[in-house]
């Protein structure tokens, strides 16, 4: 990085923990919560990348309840666990689910069984959800979803595609812990890191009603080749017509004594971001807040209108910050590591070409974009400056070829533009950061 950009390195950094902080989940749990329940069994159901210092939060405000409140968090951190012992706490793993993902979903729906009418269930929902619970539907292993499931991920489907397919072969997801809860009263709170907070697509919806169909997940079945992307048989049967489950509607007597809230949110975030640009003294410029689509893709489009903001830099005399949030997608063909923002990140420097006013940031909020770095740790997103391209040429790296090979993880490592913020312990989307300054 040149020197000169150290400042408004800083400033990139200070804009994205804004945006964090204001997804923090203690506070968003707790700006919700409403009064303990008087009488009755009062269960705890928790699952997420934020379900930790949420729970946390609920325990600490409300105490044990005289003995009536318990019940159990599904989470991928639970080294920071510090919960009072009248909560579990499951620790199991994201992005791949493992045997442990399927042990926790299944707690979860047996605790929501065990409740009856006079009972409240609390259930605590963050992004990070779906991986974090899933306990496969009758007759299907833990193996085959992991496979159906890793070929979604690798096939470029959006949050909403996905989720269509991975409803249909879930125990717990598509508003089945709801059916599992029903009788007792519930109440979600979420903190959304999808696209229109769709309560529905937040962890696959374990307690909202579903609107999309076995023929919705038919069709991203066919549009994206999912069944030649298998190589596993029973993966294959998984996906025919005849094994798709459907999910409950809103109709379904689970849902008439269930409310959903969500209580932080990607918006509330950028928006934290765009007050953040303001008091740096730079001028915030909206690209979208819900932007989807393949990461290089949109990078192109990004790079395109960076390029077309630098005479309005020079003419305000004031950095410009381009701000976009949204979940992109990677379509992986080659065996490189990295993750949306990587790549996108990567995909931008390339379209730049080392364009002397521009820098740009890209980040998963919850602090893990994609793969790890080769140590285990969390990689967030990655850093990009004007010199990015000529320090790679200098170090040996084709940009170009790490594009190809899907290894954004690996050039910002070599660049040591990687950003590693540790996990954050919220979810709410990607933050992305175009600055645009003043030649």
């Amino acid at each position: 990085m040149l020197n000169e950009w150290k400042p408004y390195a800083e400033g990139m950094i200070k804009i994205a923990a804004a945006a964090v902080a204001a997804a923090d989940p203690a506070r968003a749990a707790l700006s919700a919560l409403p009064p303990a329940p008087a009488r009755g069994r009062v269960a705890l159901l928790a699952a997420g990348k934020a379900s930790l210092p949420m729970a946390r939060a609920v325990a600490d405000a409300w105490g044990d309840l005289g003995g009536r409140l318990f019940g159990a968090v599904v989470t991928n951190d639970a080294a920071k666990a510090d919960l009072p012992a009248f909560l579990e706490v499951i620790e199991a793993s994201h992005p791949t689910p493992d045997a442990r993902s399927a042990a926790g979903a299944r707690r979860l729906l047996e605790i929501a069984q065990s409740l009856g009418p006079d009972d409240f269930a609390l259930a605590l929902i963050s992004g990070g959800g779906s991986a974090l619970l899933a306990a496969p539907s009758e007759g299907l292993t833990l193996d085959t979803k992991r496979a159906i499931n890793d070929a979604l991920l690798a096939s470029g489907a959006t949050i909403h595609e996905i989720n269509a397919v991975r409803k249909r072969l879930s125990a717990i997801k598509g508003g089945r812990l709801a059916q599992a809860a029903h009788p007792a009263r519930l109440l979600t709170l979420a903190i959304s890191d999808v696209p229109g907070d769709d309560p529905a697509v937040i962890a696959s919806g374990p307690t909202a009603p579903d609107a999309s169909s076995v023929e919705d997940a038919l069709a991203v079945i066919a549009k994206y080749n999912l069944l030649d992307r298998l190589t596993d048989d029973a993966a294959r049967q998984a996906l025919a017509p005849q094994s798709l489950r459907e999910t409950p509607k809103p109709s379904d007597p689970a849902f008439e004594r269930a409310d959903f809230k969500i209580v932080a949110s990607p918006a509330a975030s950028i928006d934290a971001a765009i007050k953040a640009v303001e008091e740096l003294g730079w001028k915030p410029v909206m690209l979208g807040a819900e932007i989807e689509g393949e990461a290089r893709d949109i990078a192109t489009t990004h790079a395109e209108r960076a390029l077309a903001a630098r005479a309005e830099a020079q003419a305000i005399g004031a950095p410009v910050a381009l701000i976009s949030g949204g979940e992109l997608t990677v379509t992986i063909s080659g065996e490189g590591r990295g993750g949306p923002n990587r790549e996108y990140a990567l995909a931008l420097a390339l379209a730049l070409n080392g364009a002397p006013e521009i820098a740009a940031l890209a980040m998963d909020t919850d602090g893990a974009d994609g793969a790890p770095a080769p140590d285990g740790a969390p990689v967030a997103g990655a850093l990009v400056f004007p010199d990015t391209p000529s320090r790679a040429k200098a170090f040996g790296l084709d940009l170009a070829k790490a594009l190809a090979d899907n290894d954004a993880g690996g050039a910002f490592a070599a660049l040591g533009d990687d950003l590693r913020t540790g996990y954050t312990g919220t979810n709410v989307n990607d933050l992305r950061l175009i600055l645009v300054a003043p030649s």
